[in-house]
């Protein structure tokens, strides 16, 4: 019923598709952003219960709606495509991470050195000053900046799975990748605040940034596949290997960091039920 409901709003066309999947996930992003305006101070606890909830979804649809319809259904069983694709998706997330600091530079405007002056006791204070605002500053633009990262495979996920002609497949996808992005968007804008970016409407829009990302790359995954069928496993995997990265690499990390162990781990069990039921449901 979803299925056919999606084809008569939307068509037939996969790039279409593709395009709505996109705006839908980074609405589903929009609306964690701006909820900030309603929920101004989310406890750690509720951020890391929310962030575990988001590595649930990603960690269930990177097997039930990649790697094994990519093994089964596009790589007529052989393992090495999606694997390649696998490995291939981690690395680029790994030398994405790299450009963190060089980002947090240019947001900043300042390098480390740029603190230090010899103009006398005021000069001093106020050096001393805006290096602890940096200080403050400089951890959550990495944050932002490592969201805007995983974005990409998720988006790129959900091109994919439009163009590989399995619509049921894309659209659980597209769901529960929209589901996770809202304590992604909530999270964003509750650190941009935090650190005094801006007001709570710009720390929302910061939030909305984060996600922007996903609509282009959404079509391009459809467009890539569309193209290149051969290569749809790989992009399969592709995907699911940037996802993975991202959930060992930074959300089990950040979710554990502060003593919320429990509800986390929670978290991320509710989400992969979520997941498991939406694909169920709609595969």
């Amino acid at each position: 019923m979803l299925e056919n409901a999606f084809v008569r709003l939307v068509g037939t066309d996969p790039l279409w598709q593709a395009l709505v999947g996109g705006l839908v996930i980074a609405g589903f992003n929009a609306v964690g952003a701006l909820s900030v305006l309603v929920w101004r101070n989310p406890s750690d606890r509720a951020l890391d219960g929310a962030l575990g909830f988001a590595g649930g979804v990603m960690l269930a649809a990177s097997f039930t709606s990649l790697i094994i319809p990519g093994i089964e259904e596009y790589a007529g069983g052989s393992l090495f495509p999606v694997v390649a694709g696998i490995l291939l998706g981690a690395v680029v997330l790994d030398r994405g991470e790299k450009w963190v600091p060089y980002v947090q530079r240019l947001v900043t405007g300042r390098r480390s050195e740029e603190f230090s002056t010899d103009g006398g006791a005021e000069a001093e204070a106020a050096a001393a000053s805006r290096a602890a605002a940096s200080d403050r500053v400089a951890p959550v633009i990495v944050f932002i900046v490592a969201i805007t990262l995983h974005n990409m495979p998720e988006a790129l996920a959900v091109g994919v799975g439009f163009g590989s002609d399995n619509l049921g497949n894309a659209i659980a996808l597209m769901l529960a990748i929209g589901i996770q992005n809202i304590p992604e968007g909530l999270a964003v804008a509750v650190a941009a605040r935090n650190a005094g970016l801006g007001s709570l409407f710009y720390a929302g829009v910061t939030g909305i940034r984060s996600g922007l990302v996903e609509v282009p790359l959404a079509v391009f995954g459809a467009v890539a596949v569309s193209v290149a069928a051969p290569l749809l496993p790989y992009a399969m995997g592709f995907a699911a290997g940037g996802m993975l990265y991202v959930i060992v690499d930074e959300i089990i990390p950040q979710t554990h960091a502060r003593g919320h162990e429990r509800v986390a781990t929670l978290g991320t069990i509710v989400g992969l039920v979520v997941m498991l039921s939406l694909d169920v449901a709609l595969g």
